[in-house]
């Protein structure tokens, strides 16, 4: 019973990790990729910065997925190879 309490403690920990970083992470990344490297260091448009930025905000959410789909996939795992030791 208590390994799966702190199992289920892991599980939400991680899950609140991933939805922070799926809010932060895409949110912070369009707007400096479209301040300072589209529109600063590259010197494009206002119009092409934001279609720029939207893809960095769109491929870095799908990373995130990836990472959260990866590290779920191992944390059962691991829990299915411990649980079936006993």
């Amino acid at each position: 019973y208590f390994r799966n309490e702190g199992s289920l403690t892991s599980t939400i920990r991680t899950l609140l990790f991933f939805s922070a970083l799926m809010i932060t992470l895409p949110v912070g990344l369009y707007f400096s990729s479209k301040a300072y490297v589209f529109e600063g260091s590259l010197g494009m448009s206002d119009r092409d910065s934001y279609f720029y930025a939207a893809i960095v905000a769109v491929v870095t959410v799908h990373v995130v997925l990836a990472l959260f789909v990866y590290v779920a996939w191992n944390e059962g795992s691991r829990q299915w190879r411990e649980g079936k030791q006993d």
